[in-house]
Protein backbone atom coordinates (compact mmCIF):
# COMPACT_ATOMS: atom_id res chain seq x y z
CA UNK A 1 0.00 0.00 0.00
CA UNK A 2 1.45 2.96 -1.17
CA UNK A 3 1.62 5.58 1.95
CA UNK A 4 0.82 9.49 1.07
CA UNK A 5 3.25 11.97 2.75
CA UNK A 6 1.49 14.90 2.40
CA UNK A 7 -1.37 13.24 4.28
CA UNK A 8 -0.48 14.94 8.74
CA UNK A 9 -4.03 13.21 9.38
CA UNK A 10 -5.65 17.27 9.22
CA UNK A 11 -9.50 16.58 7.92
CA UNK A 12 -10.47 18.95 5.26
CA UNK A 13 -12.08 20.93 7.59
CA UNK A 14 -10.29 21.54 9.76
CA UNK A 15 -8.13 22.44 7.49
CA UNK A 16 -10.43 25.54 6.03
CA UNK A 17 -11.40 26.51 9.57
CA UNK A 18 -7.75 27.30 10.17
CA UNK A 19 -7.44 29.14 7.02
CA UNK A 20 -10.86 31.20 7.68
CA UNK A 21 -9.29 32.09 10.98
CA UNK A 22 -5.94 33.34 9.57
CA UNK A 23 -7.79 34.77 6.36
CA UNK A 24 -9.94 36.80 9.41
CA UNK A 25 -6.90 37.51 11.76
CA UNK A 26 -4.72 38.97 8.82
CA UNK A 27 -8.04 40.88 7.10
CA UNK A 28 -8.58 42.97 10.87
CA UNK A 29 -4.74 43.83 10.78
CA UNK A 30 -4.57 42.57 14.38
CA UNK A 31 -1.52 41.04 14.73
CA UNK A 32 0.23 44.27 12.94
CA UNK A 33 -1.43 46.47 15.61
CA UNK A 34 -0.70 44.08 18.95
CA UNK A 35 3.18 43.97 18.14
CA UNK A 36 4.31 47.01 16.14
CA UNK A 37 4.66 50.02 18.10
CA UNK A 38 5.57 52.61 15.66
CA UNK A 39 4.35 52.40 11.94
CA UNK A 40 7.07 51.50 9.58
CA UNK A 41 8.38 54.54 7.36
CA UNK A 42 8.17 53.56 3.89
CA UNK A 43 9.09 55.92 0.89
CA UNK A 44 8.28 54.87 -2.93
CA UNK A 45 10.52 56.59 -5.58
CA UNK A 46 8.39 56.15 -9.05
CA UNK A 47 10.61 57.35 -12.79
CA UNK A 48 6.86 58.09 -13.56
CA UNK A 49 3.76 59.51 -12.45
CA UNK A 50 1.77 57.61 -9.73
CA UNK A 51 -1.61 57.81 -12.45
CA UNK A 52 0.58 55.64 -13.82
CA UNK A 53 -1.40 52.35 -14.12
CA UNK A 54 1.08 49.51 -11.94
CA UNK A 55 2.27 52.88 -10.30
CA UNK A 56 -1.28 54.06 -8.99
CA UNK A 57 -1.95 50.38 -7.54
CA UNK A 58 1.11 50.42 -5.14
CA UNK A 59 0.46 54.23 -4.50
CA UNK A 60 -3.64 53.47 -3.17
CA UNK A 61 -2.63 49.83 -1.58
CA UNK A 62 0.55 52.47 0.79
CA UNK A 63 -2.10 55.59 0.87
CA UNK A 64 -4.66 52.75 2.37
CA UNK A 65 -2.28 51.14 4.67
CA UNK A 66 -1.09 54.74 5.82
CA UNK A 67 -4.53 55.73 6.72
CA UNK A 68 -5.13 52.34 8.87
CA UNK A 69 -1.94 53.90 10.71
CA UNK A 70 -0.18 50.83 9.82
CA UNK A 71 2.90 52.95 7.58
CA UNK A 72 3.75 55.89 7.73
CA UNK A 73 4.37 57.07 3.42
CA UNK A 74 6.26 59.29 1.19
CA UNK A 75 7.10 59.24 -2.29
CA UNK A 76 8.85 60.49 -5.39
CA UNK A 77 7.10 60.41 -8.80
CA UNK A 78 9.09 61.52 -12.08
CA UNK A 79 12.53 61.13 -10.51
CA UNK A 80 14.95 60.93 -13.23
CA UNK A 81 17.70 57.99 -13.40
CA UNK A 82 20.08 60.40 -12.70
CA UNK A 83 18.51 61.37 -9.23
CA UNK A 84 17.48 57.95 -8.36
CA UNK A 85 20.53 57.36 -6.44
CA UNK A 86 20.26 60.32 -4.34
CA UNK A 87 16.95 59.72 -3.66
CA UNK A 88 17.03 56.50 -2.20
CA UNK A 89 19.80 57.51 0.15
CA UNK A 90 18.12 60.51 1.28
CA UNK A 91 15.13 58.07 2.10
CA UNK A 92 17.68 55.54 3.94
CA UNK A 93 19.01 58.71 5.81
CA UNK A 94 15.77 59.56 6.73
CA UNK A 95 15.56 56.61 8.68
CA UNK A 96 12.78 55.10 6.17
CA UNK A 97 12.63 51.40 6.30
CA UNK A 98 11.50 49.98 3.45
CA UNK A 99 11.78 51.80 0.23
CA UNK A 100 9.35 50.65 -3.12
CA UNK A 101 10.23 51.17 -6.73
CA UNK A 102 10.99 50.48 -10.14
CA UNK A 103 14.54 50.53 -10.98
CA UNK A 104 14.97 49.42 -14.71
CA UNK A 105 17.43 51.53 -16.01
CA UNK A 106 19.44 52.26 -12.80
CA UNK A 107 19.14 48.92 -11.13
CA UNK A 108 23.38 48.47 -10.72
CA UNK A 109 23.15 52.01 -8.43
CA UNK A 110 20.20 50.76 -6.89
CA UNK A 111 22.22 47.72 -5.28
CA UNK A 112 24.85 49.57 -4.72
CA UNK A 113 22.50 51.69 -2.80
CA UNK A 114 20.91 48.58 -0.94
CA UNK A 115 24.21 47.22 -0.19
CA UNK A 116 25.13 50.27 1.83
CA UNK A 117 22.05 49.92 3.74
CA UNK A 118 21.42 46.14 5.25
CA UNK A 119 18.72 47.28 7.86
CA UNK A 120 16.56 49.00 5.05
CA UNK A 121 13.91 45.99 3.14
CA UNK A 122 13.91 47.41 -0.81
CA UNK A 123 11.48 46.05 -2.94
CA UNK A 124 12.41 47.35 -6.22
CA UNK A 125 11.32 46.06 -9.95
CA UNK A 126 13.58 45.46 -12.37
Amino acid sequence: MHRNPFNFGISRRTLIKVAGASAAVAAAGLPGRVFAADPLKVAAIYTVPVEQQWVSRIHKAANAAKERGDIEYVYSENTANNDYERVMREYCEAGHKLILGEVFGVEDAARAVAKDYPDVAFLMGS
